[in-house]
């Protein structure tokens, strides 16, 4: 925990003069997906709010409201906890992820499209092979379909979507073989982004359905033989 904390202190600067609940969660909303917190770590409320230097009251905001965003869990006399999935929460996550993403690229209209963040999220996925730096593919891929969702221009959307891919992220953090999982999915990113580079939404969205369901498959997989070993 000592490191953790020591890492917090460093977020500190972030928080301004006009310290809240909402800023305080982004930097542990932040840290939870980096792996920093992992599934399972009891979070100190005076260890993390000195390392911030918030109050205590700000901190327990920061943790309803991470809480109400399913990635900490409150235990009764033992204190708040980065939240382990089940599997039946990963399921849970893939079904959003198809309705959600499928919608959007449904709905996207005609051609040409606004790609750019899509094509950064790929380049950023090429980077970390490159580099055989497998969390860092994770977080390109996840990259890429927040960038897919917000093709749809939608606040609310975006604001949804980020609590999903946050809880996928705490299902990653407990998977043994990160490379395994993480880099067949770039190749398929890039055949979706040349779908819509050519105008076909059709292609794309039938890429995208089946990349979600092997997914499914393959996260459940990894994650179902990681808690079995357990």
């Amino acid at each position: 925990m000592a490191e953790q904390l020591t890492g917090l202190a460093d977020d500190r600067a972030l928080l301004g003069r006009t310290s809240t609940a909402e800023r305080v969660a982004d930097i542990l909303r932040s840290r939870i997906a980096e792996g920093f917190f992992l599934p399972g770590t009891r979070l100190s409320e005076d260890g993390i709010g000195g390392a911030l230097g918030v109050s205590r009251n700000t901190l327990r905001e920061a943790f309803r409201l991470l809480t109400h965003e399913r990635l900490l869990v409150h235990e009764l006399n033992r204190g708040v906890f980065v939240r382990v999935l089940a599997v039946e929460d990963v399921e849970d996550i893939h079904r959003t992820r198809a309705l959600v993403e499928c919608a959007v690229v449904r709905a996207l209209g005609e051609p040409p499209y606004m790609l750019d963040g899509l094509t950064e999220a790929v380049a950023q996925g090429r980077r970390a092979v490159a580099e055989d730096d497998w969390k860092a593919l994770g977080t390109a891929n996840i990259r890429f379909h927040r960038e897919l969702v917000a093709l749809a221009g939608s606040a609310r959307t975006d604001e949804l979507m980020r609590g999903v891919f946050a809880e996928l992220r705490l299902a990653f953090h407990v998977v043994d073989d990160p490379q395994r999982l993480h880099e067949p999915y770039l190749e398929r990113n890039e055949e979706i982004l040349r779908a819509l580079e050519t105008g076909d939404r059709e292609g794309a969205e039938r890429l995208l359905g089946v990349y979600l369901a092997d997914s499914l498959e393959r996260v459940v997989d990894a994650y179902q033989r990681r808690m079995d070993a357990e």
